[in-house]
């Protein structure tokens, strides 16, 4: 009361002309500050932009329609992979070296012996094909996915949602979710379209150079228009969520929700200020006790896990073609190549055991499944091809990289992912977050390591949007 009894008798003390000058200056500070505010709340996109990544020449149009797809097979094929497999060569593992040489090759000739004599691929497809397959042509290229809707019930709101896969997944990881999301849970239903990345599975892989996460996003945001959703809800983890924060970015007036199970942040101030006074004051940098858990010392439990396990992004971001020959060619060597991430990003404890602890989550059944997957399409080279794509120049100097995501965000924070990304990092670049979860368990493979856990952190995020 005092001051405010000063500053009054202090204006009253002044002339018209000082008087006026000062509610003006008030005025235009306050007009100033308000502006900031909303220009910082302002819903900022990226443009669409186009592309035709299909072989020769673009038309003059394009097939529009939705065709039905089945996932087929042959002895023929079978018998190819049988004789491949019966001509590998195998090189003995080091003694005592677990995982972390790479796939232990004692361990991998179990793999191999149950894929040759017991895997049933036939059975795999029939499961394949439990859920709706489609294709249809976006930019010149065969796009595959699936289509599940919820059982019909009177009264049933239904969400559309998008689940996209990374590498080296594919759209099978939803498998064990799927029945989660499409089901009511806590009044919340899913109608759920997984569609394959263009070069990986059952979609045409790009005949031209470019295609990289923009352009797999400006796709996938045809693909749902196409199918009549003007809003709808999207999660993804690995590329996925790099697509699917693209898609958000580009139309976030489509966007109702975006729930990530691998988040980044940008780099800057903030986060070099958290390295350092984290271990000690995190409390001053927005850090909880359990990042600080998570993420110190910084260099072991980040940037030397990080560049022990990120030599196949530099090889598959420059010479792609060159190392896909090998694994292309050799089904045992593709299974060795895929299997070992189903190993190490799990959980990289991972790397001690001698079978790389690979059936503690997963059935050797929905393991070779994944792998047949590429191996039938003979799409690994293509699906190295994106790293090559999004890496040939500085990823922090693209658009999407300067542009913030204002649509609502549900963030899920695996314990076992690659690097923890801190609330207070990831709201640098997600500025509206709704929700952020420190999950109990899991790794990267979220969807098809924990579905249970994945579908309740996702329900309770769509159901925190829903209501507000």
């Amino acid at each position: 009361m005092h001051r405010l009894q000063v500053l009054k008798e202090t204006f009253c003390g002044m002339d018209v002309v000082q008087q006026r000058l000062l509610i003006g200056s008030a005025v235009a500070a306050g007009g100033i500050l308000a502006y900031m505010v909303h220009k910082r709340r302002q819903v900022k996109s990226i443009p669409l932009g186009e592309g035709w990544f299909g072989a020769g020449e673009k038309p003059l149009s394009e097939d529009t329609k939705i065709y039905p797809f089945t996932v087929q097979t042959s002895d023929k094929e079978i018998e190819d992979l049988h004789k491949r497999i019966d001509r590998m060569r195998y090189s003995d593992p080091l003694e005592d070296s677990g995982f972390q040489y790479g796939f232990n090759s004692t361990y991998l000739k179990k793999v191999v012996s149950y894929w040759r004599h017991k895997f049933d691929w036939k059975k795999q497809v029939s499961v394949l094909n439990k859920y709706p397959h489609f294709k249809t042509k976006i930019e010149g290229l065969d796009v595959h996915f699936i289509h599940v809707r919820p059982p019909h019930r009177q009264n049933q709101k239904v969400l559309p949602l998008m689940l996209v896969h990374g590498w080296p997944g594919s759209f099978y990881e939803f498998y064990k979710i799927l029945p989660l999301l499409t089901e009511n849970q806590d009044g919340v239903t899913f109608e759920v379209i997984c569609p394959s990345i263009p070069g990986y599975g059952y979609s045409e892989a790009p005949h031209k150079q470019g295609f990289d996460s923009l352009a797999a996003a400006r796709v996938f945001l045809t693909l749902m228009e196409r199918l009549g959703f003007s809003q709808f809800y999207l999660q993804g983890g690995d590329w996925g969520s790099l697509i699917t924060t693209n898609m958000a970015q580009m139309k976030p007036q489509c966007v109702k929700g975006l729930h990530l199970n691998m988040l980044n942040s940008r780099r800057g101030f903030k986060v070099m200020l958290s390295l350092i006074i984290g271990p000690y004051l995190p409390f001053l940098v927005g850090l909880t006790r359990e990042d600080v858990r998570r993420m110190f010392p910084f260099f072991e439990k980040n940037v030397w896990n990080i560049l022990k396990e990120s030599g196949y992004l530099h090889i598959q971001a420059t010479k792609p073609d060159t190392a896909g020959c090998g694994v292309n060619d050799s089904p045992v060597g593709l299974a060795a190549y895929i299997l070992e991430k189903f190993s190490t990003w799990t959980d990289m404890r991972n790397r001690d055991l001698p079978d790389g602890g690979l059936e503690r989550k997963f059935s050797l059944d929905e393991l070779l499944t994944n792998v047949m997957i590429y191996w039938t399409t003979g799409s690994i080279v293509s699906s190295m091809r994106f790293y090559k794509e999004n890496l040939k120049s500085n990823p922090d100097h693209r658009v999407d990289a300067k542009t913030g995501i204002f649509v609502p965000t549900g963030l899920a924070a695996f314990p076992g992912e690659l690097m923890h990304c801190p609330k207070s990092w990831a709201q640098t670049k997600y500025r509206n977050i709704y929700s952020y979860t420190f999950m109990p368990r899991g790794g990267h493979f979220a969807a098809f390591e924990e579905p249970q856990l994945l579908a309740k952190d996702l329900i309770q995020f769509v159901k925190k949007v829903e209501e507000f």
